[in-house]
């Protein structure tokens, strides 16, 4: 082989190399441009439903974003920006409308505000179907800046942070959010609404969503009786020494005079179901209580020793639901809610590990 020939193969070697390695670059540029387009697309076909807020409460002027659940006005938000304010304008399609509270819901930390026009509506999805390391978009108002979309996956699902338990479990996404993006949808990757942007985590990295479902809890509470109907049985669960039927979750308080008691359950009964939730351990109490509604009758599933024993439980309202609006550790509300109404609630630490 002569030189000449030896540099000619060395020549097409590194031709070789080359185009390979540019297709391994474009092969990885393409789905990066396609989850470009994708959330492009879903943010052109949203954005229409998705408003800016503005109210003004006792401390200052707030904004916030929402959007429209349905044609006749309707719009979920967060309780940060819909839930102690008044004078409510909405900004929509280049024009502003006055808008008014429906309902206002410190424990899911969503409200409901309405305007009196036809409106466009974003799709409901199912937060069920989502899972660690899912794709998602939120389309929201941050500062004073134009309508914007951010791209994210969900990080967890989570009952708890910084030793304060939810009512429900929340989203944990890794999705920076800023001032005026409290309310803003959380859409997966069909562009149906999968939970709301209520709170924000350390340096505004990353945030935490309502699942959507809690909301329509509170919609469906809202349509047949005009106001939020927070259940309750009058209960305690801690954890059971051996798990029984796969759940450790055992009834340790039976309060007097409240419907568990009335109903028959007892002390030491290791609960199973709370309505159409499986219990498997404590913690998963939190959601099955939220969605209890006071005046349901509600089936209970336990086992007591051998037994497998189903009650129906007619719920009553919750205790911190009467009267006057309270935290679950009883403070009430304003005094409980954060001062700077535009800015998406701050987690804090507070002691509330039972339903």
């Amino acid at each position: 082989m002569s030189p000449l020939s030896g540099s000619r193969h060395s020549v097409i070697a590194l031709a070789l190399i080359f185009c390979s390695g540019g297709s391994l670059l474009f092969a990885q540029e393409q789905p990066a441009t396609a989850i470009s387009h994708q959330v492009k697309e879903i943010f052109e076909r949203c954005t229409k439903a998705v408003v800016k807020i503005h109210g003004i409460d006792e401390h200052s002027e707030i904004c916030g974003t929402g959007f429209f659940i349905d044609p006749t006005g309707t719009l979920y938000t967060a309780y940060t920006v819909g839930g102690e304010a008044g004078n409510f304008t909405i900004e929509f399609e280049g024009k502003k409308y006055p808008a008014r509270q429906l309902l206002a819901d410190i424990r899911s930390g969503t409200a409901m505000l309405k305007v009196d026009e036809t409106t466009p509506a974003l799709p409901i999805g199912k937060s069920e179907e989502l899972e660690v390391a899912t794709p998602v978009v939120a389309v929201g108002y941050p500062l004073d800046l134009r309508k914007t979309p951010s791209f994210g996956m969900v990080a967890g699902f989570d009952r708890k942070c910084l030793g304060r338990y939810f009512s429900t479990t929340h989203l944990r996404v890794n999705l920076p959010t800023q001032r005026g993006e409290a309310g803003a949808p959380l859409l997966n990757m069909k562009g149906e609404v999968v939970g709301i942007v209520v709170s924000s985590l350390e340096n505004n990295s990353a945030c935490y969503a309502v699942p959507i479902e809690a909301a329509e809890k509170i919609r469906s509470d809202f349509v047949r009786f005009g106001e939020a109907r927070h259940g309750w049985i009058g209960g305690n669960v801690s954890e059971a020494p051996e798990p029984v039927e796969g759940s450790r979750a055992e009834m340790t308080q039976i309060m007097e005079d409240t419907p568990a008691a009335r109903a028959g359950i007892k002390r030491g009964d290791i609960l199973l179901q709370v309505g159409r939730k499986k219990v498997a351990q404590p913690e998963d109490v939190l959601d099955a209580s939220f969605f209890i509604t006071a005046g349901d009758n509600v089936p209970i599933t336990v086992m007591r020793g051998n037994q497998k024993l189903t009650f129906q439980v007619q719920a009553e309202l919750h205790p911190a639901s009467k009267n006057v609006p309270m935290l679950s550790d009883g403070t009430r509300v304003p005094a409980a809610a954060d001062a700077n109404r535009s800015i998406p609630l701050k987690l804090e630490s507070a002691a509330q590990t039972t339903p």
